[in-house]
């Protein structure tokens, strides 16, 4: 047998302990971005994906919050809280679609980018916030609650910067859970929604019906 082959063999249990090695942190780095309970992306892994999606001009930007929570987990206990939290995550990403991404930011506050290919992003947020107001399957008593949408097209913000598309997606959020029905553009609600929700610690009153908020 020549040397080279020699070689070769003896560095064989070394490069398969390395290939072990390093899908055994590619494992351990991937659950580390995922949220335990819901399976979505964490914040980090969300903003990775998030990003690259972004370069795609049909990428729209959402966040949604779960209305009235903290007194869903008071009445019912955080089992009910969190079955519904699943729900929710369920919910979007199956909405979403593979092309886009879902993550769970805390809490009951979930991002999400989806690819709009039709133009008809309104019209999809519009039939996922009746889905996301469906009671939970399992639940007994049944938890209702509503969901607050707020989205922004990344062609709306020149930098296409995702906080930045975060940030006007949170501030049409919070003039929608102040809105009672209907549609609320960031354009028109944006200070009021700032006020309301941002500075005094995102207590803005919550609507008690699901409606979307739009960032123009």
């Amino acid at each position: 047998m020549s040397t080279l082959a020699t070689v070769l063999l003896s560095a064989l249990p070394l490069m398969a302990g390395w290939a072990v090695h390093v899908w055994w942190l590619s494992g351990c780095l991937n659950t580390a971005r995922r949220d335990p309970l819901t399976g979505l992306r964490t914040r980090d892994g969300f903003t990775r994906r998030a990003t690259a999606l972004l370069k795609d001009p049909r990428a729209v930007v959402v966040l949604a919050d779960v209305d009235r929570f903290k007194q869903i987990n008071d009445t019912h206990g955080h089992a009910a809280g969190d079955a519904l939290l699943k729900a929710t995550a369920e919910r979007l990403a199956h909405h979403v679609g593979p092309s886009g991404v879902v993550g769970r930011l805390g809490g009951d506050e979930f991002a999400a980018v989806l690819i709009d290919d039709h133009g008809t992003a309104g019209d999809l947020l519009a039939v996922l916030h009746g889905v996301l107001a469906r009671p939970v399957e399992g639940q007994n008593p049944a938890v209702h609650t509503t969901v607050s949408l707020g989205w922004v097209r990344a062609v709306d913000s020149p930098a296409g910067d995702l906080s930045g598309l975060l940030r006007r997606a949170d501030e049409a959020m919070y003039a929608a859970k102040q809105a009672r029905a209907g549609l609320r553009r960031a354009g028109l609600g944006r200070l009021f929604a700032t006020i309301t929700g941002r500075r005094s610690g995102r207590t803005g009153a919550r609507t008690a019906a699901p409606v979307v908020g739009v960032a123009a």
